[in-house]
C-alpha cells in the first residue's frame, strides 16, 4: 500500500486532501508562446493549481513519417514540428508558471525531452499513455527519482504491471490515472470502475482521471471514486484550431470542474450520523406525543385521546408513542397539548 504522502512540490496528493486538477494545455498553443501564456493566464484565473504542457525533441522522439492521427487531418511530424517550443521557451513559460504560483508540468516523449525537463528542475513527470510501454524512457525517468503521474490509456493490466514496478522498484511515487485514448471518449468507454481495480490491483490509493470524454462530469464522478487527480485539455478558446480542441475545456468549465470536485471530495467525508447543525430543522420537522381531545386525570392514554403531531419541541418524541398507550394521566390535559413524562403515571 501506498501510505507515504505524494507530494508535487509543496502540493500533497492524495485522498485526504481534494484532486489535484491538471489543466492539460498540451499543444493547443499550436507552437505560439503567446497562446500558451494566455491559457496560462485562463487556468489561473479559474482557480487551477497545475497547468502541463507537453515535450517535443521530435528527432529524438520519432522519425519522419506520414502517420495520421485519428483526431488529426495531418502527420505526426507535422503537428509536433509546427506545436513544439523551444527549450528557451519551455523554460521561460515553466517560470511564467511559477511565477502564478501554481505547478508546472510537462510530458516527455523521447529522452532528450527527459533530460531538457529535468534541466529545468521540474517538480514531477507526467507520463502519456504512449509511453505507459516505453519501458527504455520509464526507466530513465525512473532515475531521476521524482514523482511520477502514469496514464495508462492504450494499455492492458500486464503492461501496466510492468511499469508500476520500474518506479516502485526504484522508490519513486507513482499515481495511476485511468484513460482512454479515445478522442473524443464515449461516455461508455471511459470506465470509471477501473478506479477501483487500479486502487486493488496494486494495493494504493493514489489513482487519477485523465479524461477525453467532453464536459466534466466523469471527472465529477471520479472524484467520488477517489480520484486524487483529475485531467483535462484545456484552451482558452475553442474556436481555436489544434487537434486537440474539440475535447478541450474552456476557462468557465475549467473553473466549475474545480469547484465540484472540491464540494464532492469535501461531501465524501464522514458516516451516518445526526449532526448538531441539523437541531433547527429538528425542531419543526419532528413530531412530538400530543393529545387529539380532552384527556381527564386518571384517564387512560389510547388511540382515541392521543396521536403525534408537529413541531418536535414536546418532551416526548413520536418514537415513544406506543410506549404511552394504556398508561394513566396524571393531570387533566386540553386538546392539542404536548405530553410530558410528569403528565404519566
Amino acid at each position: 500500500m501506498d501510505v507515504a504522502p505524494f507530494i508535487i512540490g509543496t502540493r500533497e496528493v492524495g485522498p485526504d486532501v481534494a484532486p489535484l486538477v491538471i489543466a492539460e494545455i498540451g499543444i493547443n498553443h499550436e507552437g505560439s508562446f503567446d497562446k500558451a501564456i494566455q491559457m496560462v493566464d485562463d487556468a489561473a484565473a479559474a482557480g487551477c493549481e497545475c497547468a502541463k504542457f507537453q515535450c517535443h525533441v521530435i528527432e529524438d522522439e520519432m522519425i519522419r513519417n506520414d502517420v495520421i492521427p485519428g483526431n488529426a487531418k495531418e502527420s505526426i511530424w507535422d503537428i509536433m514540428d509546427r506545436c513544439k517550443l523551444t527549450p528557451e521557451e519551455d523554460k521561460k513559460l515553466m517560470d511564467y508558471v511559477q511565477s502564478k504560483g501554481m505547478i508546472y508540468l510537462s510530458t516527455p516523449f523521447s529522452r532528450a525531452a527527459a533530460d531538457l525537463l529535468e534541466s529545468m528542475d521540474v517538480p514531477a513527470y507526467k507520463i502519456g499513455s504512449g509511453e505507459c510501454n516505453n519501458y527504455p524512457l520509464l526507466e530513465h525517468i525512473a532515475s531521476f527519482g521524482k514523482p511520477v503521474i502514469l496514464s495508462t490509456g492504450m494499455n492492458g493490466l500486464d503492461a501496466i504491471d510492468r511499469s508500476v514496478e520500474i518506479f516502485r522498484s526504484r522508490n519513486v511515487p507513482v499515481c495511476i490515472l485511468q484513460c482512454t485514448s479515445m478522442y473524443p471518449t464515449p461516455y461508455d468507454q471511459v470506465h470509471l470502475r477501473a478506479l477501483d481495480e487500479l486502487k486493488q490491483r496494486y494495493d494504493t490509493k493514489l489513482v487519477g482521471l485523465s479524461d477525453h470524454s467532453l464536459g466534466i462530469h466523469t471527472c465529477i464522478a471520479a472524484t467520488a471514486l477517489g480520484a486524487c487527480i483529475l485531467e483535462k485539455h484545456f484552451t482558452s478558446d475553442k474556436t481555436w484550431p489544434g487537434p486537440d480542441v474539440p475535447i478541450s475545456i474552456d476557462p468557465a468549465e475549467l473553473a466549475e470542474l474545480i469547484a465540484g470536485s472540491r464540494a464532492v471530495h469535501m461531501a465524501m467525508g464522514g458516516g451516518k450520523k445526526v449532526h448538531e447543525g441539523e437541531a433547527p430543522t429538528i425542531a419543526f420537522a419532528y413530531a412530538s406525543v400530543v393529545s387529539i381531545r380532552p384527556v381527564r386525570k386518571g384517564e387512560a392514554f389510547s388511540m382515541d385521546n392521543l396521536w403525534v403531531k408537529r413541531p418536535g419541541t414536546g418532551e416526548i418524541l413520536a418514537e415513544h408513542f406506543k410506549d404511552i398507550l394504556g398508561k394513566v394521566a396524571t393531570r387533566d390535559i386540553n386538546s392539542d397539548e404536548q405530553i410530558s413524562w410528569t403528565d404519566i403515571q
